[in-house]
């Protein structure tokens, strides 16, 4: 009998967010890492997205602290703060380079890329891992209106998995969503990053708070890093 494939996970963070905000369920990041762990042999995770780092507090900060630990590799950048010709402030923070030049690095040592977004500027990203001899896996949604995935990007994929398949294997129970702090009125949306903060020391204990928000397990159960 075979090996099983060795794969790894490639996870665009803005995109992963519109794209379960629009399904209207929360990912449980233990889960999600437990379920692909059975399918492959899963030698990466990594998580990528961009900060403002202009405050003193950023609510994405404990989510990125603890996937950090606990099985994912987290790739950020400071995101670009500007003002549009209407005068409206933006936030830019693509991480496209970093998650392509990762994958083409890695494609020598897997034999399966998992990609988490529908971004169509990913479709040259697969094509090249395909010549290299990776399959690769797209996740994203259509059951939207509009399609949170570009079709030229579907189509390139050697396989495409909707999310809303997902939900029941690496969502959240909604009766375990805690509300959000009243200051936390920013979401990722498609900029890469729509909260602000610094980088505080890590601490390596999540919050009761956070993993309510998050599906984040304290204890035994746990992943390990």
């Amino acid at each position: 009998m075979s090996a099983q494939p060795r794969s790894a996970l490639f996870i665009d963070g803005a995109n992963l967010y519109a794209a379960t905000k629009a399904l209207g369920f929360d990912i449980d990041y233990r889960r999600l890492l437990k379920e692909f762990q059975t399918r492959d042999t899963l030698i990466r995770a990594f998580y990528y997205t961009a900060m403002v780092e202009d405050q003193e507090y950023s609510s994405i900060r404990p989510l990125i602290d603890w996937l950090d630990y606990n099985g994912y590799r987290v790739v950020t950048k400071p995101a670009k703060e500007f003002t549009d010709s209407a005068g409206r402030r933006k936030i830019k923070g693509n991480m496209d380079i970093e998650l392509a030049i990762d994958a083409l690095e890695l494609a020598p040592r897997i034999d399966h890329m998992v990609l988490f977004s529908g971004d169509g500027d990913f479709r040259s990203l697969v094509e090249a891992m395909q010549r290299k001899g990776v399959r690769v896996t797209v996740v994203s949604t259509i059951q939207t209106q509009p399609a949170m995935i570009a079709d030229d990007l579907r189509r390139q994929a050697d396989e495409f998995i909707d999310l809303a398949h997902l939900i029941n294997r690496v969502g959240r129970d909604p009766g375990e969503r805690a509300p959000r702090p009243a200051s936390d009125t920013r979401s990722q949306g498609d900029t890469g990053t729509r909260f602000r903060g610094e980088t505080p020391e890590r601490s390596v204990r999540p919050s009761p708070a956070l993993e309510s928000r998050y599906g984040i397990r304290q204890g035994e159960d746990a992943p390990e890093a």
